[in-house]
């Protein structure tokens, strides 16, 4: 019972603390990229080769193929890349995750290695509070928590070889034909996705293979497993996300369920003796863990070759498995929470939610000009206090999640984009806010028994077109914005002295307070628009 203890409180904490070296590593190497992973990211564009070395050399960067996934959901859902390119990217990711099972088995004394790294690591994380040597001084920490992991987890295994209950349950395990390489690959499938991590679990099963516990063929059939249980992360980035995302995260879960079910009945016959044919001289169980890794990479690279001409098709079969019903159009579950695993994944998102509050704005902007020269629209009416409503709660709900993205680790260009986002959508919201008075201002009008003289109207109308055009113009040329900007501001100067002049000249006082109250919401919109112009980046 002590063992048994001692195995699962070694084990289990080796595992935590590879998993958090993993997230440490991850983060620290994204902060220090910043900018140049969005970067490199749009070089998967146009040829599927370049999509496959942007997937392989993304996930080396980040040290994650499911954070890679999750920044293709995001990517594919606001239309930065093409479900094709996505596929290509997804394919070189998968080969690109089996960096870190090299580095593993390539390690010759994890816990040599974790010391030393930490020893590096804290004089670059710990005297410098910000800017690159500290992220890469993090990711350096995350790296040796990732080595110190696996040296706990081989140490945490060894006392099952002194249990003969455990160790025939490994052994009942043992991949001997084709029913027990799939019964292994299940329980890897499983294993892998509640801890969201395939390098985790592979490296769990080379170690549970160098010590002995299992053999080398229940090791690599463990692998088809690993790979299928990894794209839980893309699915749960895609929930409450539109067919885009869906199409994404089904596309990696397609390309491993279908590579794997190919490949499985080849896993004895050319999968084991490739791993000993590229690594003859691992012949003891603690070499084991060369071959295995070798046997991940040629899978992958073999999967990767059977998908990669049939991406065009693929995408086209995706399409009708996940039909879009309607026009996709942004939902404030689309700000998944998993997205803050990356800020770059968190900024496109927001970016996306704020883009459409600009859209909804601009046809609230029609919508008014209708009602204002057609007169009473019901339709019209409800759709702008709808639409006011909707960014209401999109202001809301982006600020909260931009806020809690901020005190997470990232690099100074997406600190600043975040600030951004937050300002622009409370401009955006406000500008709504104001068009919403002027719908009221117009139903009081009409309230009194009045409307509009047609003189009046012209004024109104003349104010609401060159309105409406800075806020089209606000992130363009900086000059003519301006000039713009003030002609807007003499034309409602003129327009109030006019409605002032009227009050007690026989006009009746509600109707003309009510035009004033339009003129000041245009006056107010005229700043929110001239506020805009830091977000040309944002809504160009």
């Amino acid at each position: 019972m002590r063992n048994l203890i001692d195995i699962i409180l070694v084990t289990g904490g080796g595992l935590g603390l590879f998993l958090l070296g993993m997230r440490h590593l991850s983060s620290g190497l994204q902060a220090a990229s910043g900018e140049g992973l969005r970067r490199f990211m749009s070089l998967a564009t146009g040829k599927k080769s370049a999509g496959v070395a942007t997937g392989v050399v993304m996930t080396i960067l980040v040290q994650s193929s499911s954070i890679v996934s999750v920044m293709l959901v995001g990517f594919v859902t606001s239309k930065l890349m093409t479900l094709s390119e996505a596929v290509s990217v997804l394919i070189g990711a998968n080969v690109g995750t089996t960096f870190t099972v090299w580095l593993m088995a390539f390690a010759p004394s994890p816990e040599i290695l974790g010391l030393g790294m930490i020893a590096i690591g804290m004089f670059m994380y710990f005297p410098f509070r910000q800017g690159k040597l500290h992220h890469f001084g993090l990711a350096i920490l995350g790296l040796a928590l990732v080595f110190l992991g696996m040296a706990a987890m081989k140490e945490g295994v060894m006392p099952i070889r002194e249990s003969a209950r455990l160790t025939a349950m490994l052994q009942s395990l043992e991949a001997k034909d084709l029913a027990h390489v799939a019964l292994v690959a299940a329980i890897s499938c499983l294993f892998t996705a509640v801890i969201q991590s395939s390098a985790a679990s592979i490296v769990i099963f080379m170690t549970f293979a160098s010590a002995g516990l299992i053999t080398y063929e229940t090791a690599v059939s463990a692998l088809f497993g690993a790979n299928i249980g990894t794209t839980m992360t893309a699915w749960l980035a895609a929930i409450g996300a539109g067919p885009a995302a869906k199409r994404t995260a089904l596309a990696n879960t397609l390309m491993n369920v279908i590579g794997s079910i190919i490949c499985l009945p080849f896993v004895l016959s050319v999968f084991v003796p490739l791993g000993r044919l590229i690594f003859p001289a691992a012949v003891s169980s603690a070499d084991v863990m060369l071959p295995i890794a070798a046997s991940d990479t040629a899978f992958s690279i073999i999967r990767g070759v059977i998908f990669l001409p049939f991406t065009g098709v693929l995408e086209k079969v995706l399409e009708k498995l996940v039909p879009q019903k309607e026009a996709e159009v942004p939902h404030l579950t689309s700000l998944n929470m998993l997205a803050k695993s990356s800020p770059a994944i968190a900024c496109e998102r927001a970016a996306f939610e704020v883009r459409f509050m600009a859209k909804t704005v601009s046809n609230m902007f029609t919508g008014l000009r209708t009602i204002l020269t057609q007169g009473k629209n019901r339709d019209e009416e409800d759709k702008i206090f709808a639409s006011e409503q909707l960014l209401d709660d999109l202001q809301r709900e982006t600020t909260q999640f931009l806020g809690e993205i901020l005190p997470r680790r990232m690099s100074a260009h997406y600190a600043a984009l975040t600030a951004d986002l937050i300002k622009t959508a409370d401009e955006i919201e406000s500008i709504s806010d104001s068009q919403t008075s002027v719908l009221k201002a117009i139903k009081r009008i009409r309230a009194e028994g009045e409307r509009l003289s047609g003189g009046d109207l012209a004024v109104i109308l003349e104010i609401h077109d060159a309105i409406a055009e800075l806020f089209t113009a606000c992130t363009g040329d900086g000059e003519a914005r301006i000039a713009l900007a003030n002609e807007v501001k003499m034309k409602i100067r003129a327009a109030r002295e006019l409605e002032l002049r009227r009050v007690g000249g026989g006009s009746k006082t509600g109707a003309v307070l009510a035009t004033l109250d339009m003129i000041n919401a245009y006056w107010q919109i005229r700043g929110h628009a001239l506020s805009l112009s830091f977000a040309r980046d944002i809504l160009a």
